[in-house]
């Protein structure tokens, strides 16, 4: 299965992933391999392969992510000691699947790189 589809499968329940929070824009999900005793990530329902592609017609979806993952921080109890959000771009730049994600990390003390 390539990881794009893993994703797709995810947002269409599919798979048995635990999804967090669902509209018509975006899901979010916890992370197989967490990093933090918070990971969760958001993913536009859209396709989208990274932050490259990005433009005029789906930019509002970057502020709805962001706003789900502060909602996600405040329910999970997380928004008052702290969190990071993350999301790599491309190969070099740490992105894994080739799907726009956005990492929610937080729990603990985080260092200052991912």
């Amino acid at each position: 299965m390539k990881h794009e589809s893993l994703f797709q499968d995810i947002i269409n329940k599919k798979t048995p992933e635990n999804i967090i929070y669902q509209d018509t824009i975006v899901t979010a999900f916890k992370d197989i391999n967490p990093k933090a005793p918070v990971h969760i990530l958001i993913v536009p329902n859209i396709f989208i392969s990274s932050l490259n592609e990005i433009n005029e017609k789906n930019k509002d979806i970057l502020a709805h992510m962001f706003s789900i993952a502060i909602k996600i921080a405040k329910q999970k109890k997380i928004s008052k000691e702290g969190y990071k959000i993350i999301v790599n771009c491309n190969k070099n730049g740490g992105q894994e699947i080739n799907y726009l994600h956005m990492h929610l990390l937080g729990g603990k003390k985080l260092n200052s790189l991912y």
